[in-house]
């Protein structure tokens, strides 16, 4: 019978690497508390209609990429692609943003998407996730994109980009719009087979499309700054001077849209040049008109989600630290079998009082024991002469020196050496 392997674009975070991903989130984490931010756990999986009315039923993620299925009372159930639309949703659904309230609210966790797997791109892939509710000014944007930025300056990347846009609102966003269609309508027999499907139905999307013929003809499209109304106009100019102010630089670039409808006004990624052509380790902006879209009273928003298997890459590729890998600092050997009992009960004293400690469970030899010890910094060795006059055997397994300690001090002087 064949072994049955991991389905395909999902993966294994194992021991050598989950340590790793718990720096980061443990960074993440710190990062969001020093901001303001609450951690707030969502459902894995939703009620389909949350995605295709707040992601939008024309976006990629809901025509091609959704897990969905119907549940056994029928109803259609998809796993989440995104958590935006789930935070917002929580937050609607427990009032955080009644009367004029205001929410910070991070979380992080699996994801998934029916995309072609590849290098740092998986179906179950993991994302950090903030969301700014209930403020509609521009400070909160230029909150959020600082924030991304310290939370990768803590992480030590390097050799990044911020490239920001705005994509207007409901007011001045159709005549963008219409320009679109009439400047990609000239070019139709140039454009790709999915450019031509998104024409009419969703055009700014041809702005971002990766088809190289795709892009020569979007560099020509018309200018969404000319359509901006005035709201639309001094956000996005307050966005640019809050980040001036705090001495952040950045690039304007007229083709970033991000990928999902519920986007108003700023939109931004953050870029690294390590990636190669999928190189956004971070994107996000505001999103005034999703609360509504899902069915709950207008609660402005804005945000962004990291990839951590993408920052991983990064991290990796640029040789930052990850902090100190987790080990073993005391391994307790027994020297017979009668010693066995003693050494157990020091191992867990040992762990109650926060010292990484190990000890044979199977039955050793204490040769054998003492060859596990080799990774340890210290051994804690217990046999008749230590019963008799209770007192553990100390040995430092650097420098191979050894002393008697009171078994009542042994945890103190280890502690105190550690």
């Amino acid at each position: 019978m064949a072994l049955i392997n991991a389905p395909r674009g999902t993966r294994d975070i194992l021991p050598g690497e989950s340590w790793k991903w718990a720096y980061i989130v443990k960074t993440a984490s710190q990062t969001m508390r020093d901001f303001g931010f609450s951690e707030i756990h969502l459902p894995i999986f939703e009620h389909t209609e949350l995605f295709s009315r707040g992601v939008g039923e024309t976006t990629d993620i809901v025509e091609k990429e959704m897990y969905t299925f119907n549940d056994r009372g029928g109803r259609s159930i998809t796993l989440r692609p995104e958590a935006t639309a789930g935070v917002m949703r929580a937050a609607l659904e427990n009032n955080l943003c009644v009367q004029g309230a205001s929410a910070k609210l991070w979380n992080w966790g699996p994801m998934f998407r029916h995309e072609r797997p590849q290098k740092g791109r998986y179906r179950q892939f993991y994302q950090i996730d903030a969301e700014c509710l209930g403020i509609a000014g521009p400070r909160a944007d230029v909150e959020v994109i600082t924030l991304s930025i310290e939370l990768f300056r803590r992480l030590g990347l390097k050799n990044l980009e911020v490239v920001i846009n705005s994509v207007g609102c409901e007011k001045c966003r159709p005549v963008y719009r219409q320009k679109l269609i009439d400047y990609f309508s000239a070019h139709k027999d140039k454009l790709c087979e999915t450019c031509l499907t998104r024409l009419d139905r969703n055009p700014l999307r041809i702005l971002d499309c990766k088809q190289e013929e795709c892009g020569k003809i979007a560099d020509g499209a018309p200018d969404i700054f000319d359509s901006l109304c005035d709201e639309c106009r001094e956000h996005f100019a307050e966005v640019r001077a809050g980040l001036e102010r705090l001495g952040f630089t950045y690039t304007l670039n007229k083709r970033l849209v991000r990928g999902l409808d519920y986007y108003t006004k700023t939109a931004y990624e953050i870029l690294s040049g390590d990636l190669g052509a999928q190189n956004a380790v971070a994107g996000g902006g505001r999103y005034d008109n999703l609360a509504s879209a899902i069915g709950g009273s207008k609660v402005p928003g804005v945000g962004f989600a990291c990839g951590v298997d993408r920052v991983m890459l990064v991290m990796e590729e640029q040789g930052c630290s990850f902090g100190k890998a987790p080990s073993i600092e005391v391994y307790a050997a027994a020297l017979d079998d009668a010693s066995r009992g003693a050494v157990q009960v020091l191992t867990y004293e040992l762990r109650k009082n926060n010292i990484a400690a190990e000890s044979d469970t199977v039955g050793k030899s204490f040769k054998a024991q003492m060859k596990a010890a080799g990774v340890c910094k210290f051994a804690c060795i217990i046999g008749p002469d230590e019963l008799a006059n209770n007192v553990v055997a100390v040995k430092n397994l650097d420098d191979g020196s050894q002393e008697k300690i009171s078994r009542e001090e042994v945890v103190s002087y280890l502690k105190a050496k550690l």
